[in-house]
């Protein structure tokens, strides 16, 4: 029996987990700059260290569903936490582009053993399903703090201490965090309704639906647009404002560097998303998920073409990541739950993360894509606009998704 009340032990315990983990994740940007200047690296060569990192979180994602499902969730989860640490320890030690991006393969499976996949199935088990949506936004918002804890923690130890030092310190925080493991624990799945079909009856059904693929592949955006500003843009800003000195705005926000607006802008799209990913989950209580999901993406490409089109200030930063930050992760409990409603909760930790590959496939290649234009052309303005058009696509390909559950139903 589902406890009938929002907040419950499972949904604190897994958002303190992502927003753990998501505080981590968030922070790599900010390493950037240290890491090139210290190793005289180009930017490609950390850029496509994390790149391979959000590859790896695509590819674990189902992986860490499936041993979850099979194994349970806490020992997957736990899993993943070590996974996660061991790959930072590496990581501080390693001084040459190649170890780094090898390297970078554990992170992103640690991350998706502690991430939406694996989490977010557990929560939305655990939750009755008038309250299924909404707590699936709160514990996506979970994901955003730790995005405004992350960058300005890691700018902060970065003036005191070299980055493989802060990378040590994240690596025993993500396994301190275990503590709250035991309460990781979702109640029986209601499937009463739901015939009894295998999982490879139930993946088939949903390869072969043209719904399920045009999710996968509206995803693809998500990740691109997402995964770019993550890893580029606290670089993009320190560069791009390095002539403009502080505003006002921006040193009553305790800024006075442009480094420091880097970080600020990410905390702040971190902060925004709070607010977007609740409203998103709770929207999806009244409102056809497609729908809400096409207005973001249309949003989002709206304000990337705006920021690109119009003059940088300190400004325009703060109110684009503001907008954007809105818009941020408020996909995320809308797709989870869509996919929860069309298939079932049986297996929608492995379904999601199957269409979370899509999403990381596109974080892949916004932050490579990232690296290889700014060395080719000294900017990022050819990713932007092709993450405009992306999310332009998304916005339409969501349109004529079928929102009616697939599997078949017991009588009543």
């Amino acid at each position: 029996m589902k406890n009938p009340r929002l907040f419950t032990p499972v949904l604190i315990a897994g958002s303190l987990i992502l927003m753990m983990g998501f505080s981590i994740r968030a922070s790599f940007g900010v390493f950037q700059i240290p890491i090139a200047e210290e190793f005289n690296w180009l930017r490609i060569e950390f850029s496509l260290a994390i790149a391979i990192q959000n590859l790896a979180w695509g590819i674990g994602q189902p992986l860490f569903s499936a041993i979850a499902e099979k194994f349970g969730d806490r020992r997957a989860i736990f899993l993943g936490a070590i996974v996660y640490a061991l790959g930072l320890v590496l990581s501080s030690f390693a001084v040459t582009p190649e170890a780094h991006q090898f390297l970078e393969i554990l992170v992103g499976f640690g991350i998706a053993g502690t991430g939406f996949g694996v989490i977010l199935a557990v929560v939305g088990r655990s939750t009755a399903a008038e309250h299924r949506s909404l707590a699936l936004g709160i514990t996506t918002a979970a994901g955003s703090a730790g995005q405004i804890i992350g960058p300005p923690v890691a700018d902060a130890l970065l003036q005191h201490m070299n980055w493989s030092s802060v990378f040590l310190i994240f690596a025993v925080a993500i396994v301190a965090l275990m503590i709250v493991l035991p309460f990781m624990k979702s109640e029986a799945v209601d499937i009463s309704h739901e015939m009894d079909e295998t999982f490879r009856e139930v993946l088939t059904k949903a390869f072969r639906d043209p719904t399920y693929s045009m999710i996968f592949v509206g995803f693809f955006s998500c990740g691109f647009q997402l995964a770019f500003i993550t890893a580029h843009f606290p670089a993009f800003i320190t560069e791009v404002c390095s002539a403009i000195p502080p505003n006002s705005v921006i040193r009553s926000l305790g800024v006075n560097s442009t480094a420091g607006l880097g970080a600020l802008s990410i905390a702040i799209i971190g902060m925004a998303n709070i607010v977007g990913a609740i409203a998103a989950g709770a929207l999806g209580k009244k409102w056809p998920r497609k729908y809400l999901l096409s207005g973001i993406y249309t949003g989002r490409t709206i304000a990337a073409a705006a920021f690109i089109m119009v003059p940088m200030t300190p400004t325009t930063v703060v109110v684009f990541s503001v907008v954007m930050g809105s818009l941020w992760l408020a996909t995320v409990p809308l797709t989870s739950s869509l996919i929860a409603h069309i298939y079932g909760l049986r297996y929608m930790g492995t379904l999601y993360g199957i269409v979370f590959f899509s999403h990381q496939l596109g974080s892949f290649f916004g932050v490579w894509l990232g690296g290889v234009m700014y060395d080719q052309f000294g900017s990022y303005d050819v990713v932007w606009w092709v993450g405009v058009g992306v999310g332009a696509f998304s916005a339409i390909i969501h349109l004529p998704v079928r929102e009616s559950p697939r599997l078949s139903r017991m009588p009543a």
